[in-house]
C-alpha cells in the first residue's frame, strides 16, 4: 500500500463504490481499490505459494497451471463463503483450526505414515459437522 500511494494519490475516504475518483483536474484513488489491490495480491501470494504443493503431486505444467487459475478465481468466493458461515456457526473457527492441523500432520507425517483420501475426507468432513452440531446445539449467548 506504502509503494501504491507513491505513484497514485488516494483519498482519504470512500466514495461510494468508486475505485477512482476526479478532484480538482487530478486521478485520485479510493481506499476501496487499495482494498481491493492487497486482496488480490493475497491472491496472487496464495496461488505462487501453492505452485511447490501441486509440483509435489504432478509434474504436468497444464494441471500445475490450470489448478493455480482456479485456486485465485476460487479464493475471493470462499472468502465470503467462510465469512457468512462464521456468523451463522459460532464454533466453525474451531472445527476450521482442528482441520489446519489435522493436515499440516498429514503433510509432515506423510512418509512414515499414510492415511487414504477417503478416510481424510471423512475426518475433515466430520470435524466440519461437528463443528456445526455444536454450534446448533449450544448457541452463543447473547449479552
Amino acid at each position: 500500500m506504502k509503494l501504491f500511494r507513491k505513484f497514485m494519490p488516494v483519498t482519504p475516504g470512500f466514495d461510494g463504490s468508486r475505485f477512482f475518483v476526479r478532484r480538482e483536474g487530478k486521478l485520485y484513488s479510493t481506499p476501496l481499490f487499495l482494498v481491493l489491490l492487497v486482496v488480490e495480491t493475497t491472491d496472487l501470494v496464495f496461488a505462487v505459494d501453492s505452485i511447490p504443493a501441486v509440483l509435489a503431486i504432478t509434474q504436468d505444467r497444464f494441471v500445475v497451471y490450470t489448478s493455480n487459475i482456479f485456486a485465485i478465481m476460487g479464493l475471493r468466493a470462499l472468502y465470503f463463503a467462510l465469512k457468512g458461515a462464521m456468523d451463522l456457526f459460532h464454533h466453525l473457527h474451531y472445527g476450521l483450526s482442528a482441520i489446519l492441523v489435522f493436515v499440516g500432520l498429514k503433510m509432515l507425517l506423510a512418509h512414515f505414515l499414510h492415511i487414504p483420501i477417503g478416510i481424510a475426507l471423512a475426518v475433515v468432513g466430520g470435524v466440519l459437522a461437528m463443528s456445526v452440531i455444536a454450534s446448533l446445539v449450544w448457541p452463543e449467548k447473547k449479552s
